[in-house]
């Protein structure tokens, strides 16, 4: 006879419940894991909602996808207040277990990669430190080589008639987007007519939306691990915050944020 359903079956909690294995006997090692297990859980459900965006865009559904954009910026409001749970850990609760973590580093976190790739930061360094054949490498490759949030964005602007080189059309996805002028200039006629292409802009919007939240979650974690542990390398072998820092520098949709400056 099948079982009732539970609201324990449903969530599989004794499978989640289990999966917080401290290494030391540290009381502060469970929050630091917990931290971190939920923020995988968060990018797992951004992930599934970028997709979602990206296919909807691309089919040019421009508009039902607003919700999806929607929900992932405010999944980024939640990752970023837990860094301010984090902050209750103190530098001598932190270096308590430290030594536990090895060469284990958020640094390798192949979702966070991933989004990072879907929305159009492809840095293909960070493929090797996942092993070959491996879910991880499979499911970054895929980010990599195929267009990013941005390139279906794009590629939406000659439907509504305004140019856009076929160079930056057809480009080769797996590499670094370059800014182009002509793509600032496409961009800058939907927000000077913003009743004639208001999905455009309204998506334009959206995407800023998503660029803010992932920079302000960067900072969040800059000052957090400053506050931790100051200037001490990081575990996974980078310089800690000055590799931190660097990143807030780094604009998904750079057009968007150019743009405004010629308005």
């Amino acid at each position: 006879m099948t079982q009732d359903m539970t609201y324990a079956r449903y969530l599989a909690l004794d499978q989640l419940l289990a999966a917080q294995q401290p290494l030391s006997d540290r009381h502060d090692e469970l929050l630091f894991i917990v931290i971190h297990q939920t923020k995988e859980l968060w990018l797992k459900e951004i992930i599934h909602e970028v997709l979602l965006a990206k296919r909807l865009i691309a089919e040019g559904d421009v508009e039902p996808a607003y919700k999806a954009l929607a929900r992932v910026s405010r999944i980024q409001t939640v990752m970023t207040l837990s860094w301010d749970v984090l902050a209750t850990m103190t530098p001598a609760d932190y270096l308590s277990f430290r030594g536990e973590l090895g060469s284990s580093s958020g640094f390798q976190s192949h979702q966070f990669r991933t989004l990072e790739y879907l929305l159009g930061l492809k840095d293909q360094s960070f493929l090797k430190f996942h092993a070959e054949g491996s879910d991880a490498l499979a499911q970054l490759q895929a980010a990599l080589e195929a267009p990013s949030l941005y390139d279906v964005a794009i590629a939406q602007l000659p439907k509504a008639g305004l140019t856009v080189p076929d160079a930056v059309l057809n480009r080769d996805f797996a590499q670094t987007y370059t800014p182009s002028p002509e793509v600032e200039a496409a961009w800058l006629e939907v927000y000077r007519d913003t009743q004639r292409y208001w999905e455009l802009y309204q998506l334009a919007e959206k995407l800023v939306d998503l660029d803010d939240a992932l920079v302000t979650w960067r900072h969040k974690h800059v000052l957090t691990v400053e506050r931790i542990i100051g200037g001490r390398p990081g575990t996974g072998g980078t310089d800690g915050v000055g590799y931190l820092a660097s990143t807030l520098r780094r604009r998904a949709f750079p057009e968007l944020w150019s743009l405004r400056t010629k308005l």
